[in-house]
């Protein structure tokens, strides 16, 4: 089984370049994770404020590791001050 995470991300007005670096920030350190197949950010060309994250994941266990490491605790924190709405998180599995 493999777990997709598809997130969905709107910056606040004036600051989709923070957002844009901050889940750029996230791929090296995402990927070297244990369980991480996949971490890829996606900006909608049509309008700059809204992302989206593409992740695959081995188990629901290593993704809920990677909410607990030190790089995901700081992007969170970066995001807590520069979302315009809430995030959006889909969970996907392939059997």
């Amino acid at each position: 089984m493999s777990l997709h995470v598809v997130a969905e991300l709107r910056a606040a007005e004036g600051h989709e370049d923070r957002l844009r670096t901050a889940l750029e920030s996230m791929i090296e350190p995402s990927l070297t994770e244990p369980g991480c197949l996949a971490y890829q950010p996606f900006a909608n060309p049509n309008d700059p404020a809204h992302m989206v994250i593409v992740e695959e994941w081995t188990s629901a266990e290593a993704l809920e590791e990677h909410f607990r490491t030190p790089h995901f605790e700081h992007v969170a924190g970066v995001l807590d001050g520069i979302l315009g709405e809430p995030m959006i998180i889909r969970r996907l599995v392939t059997e």
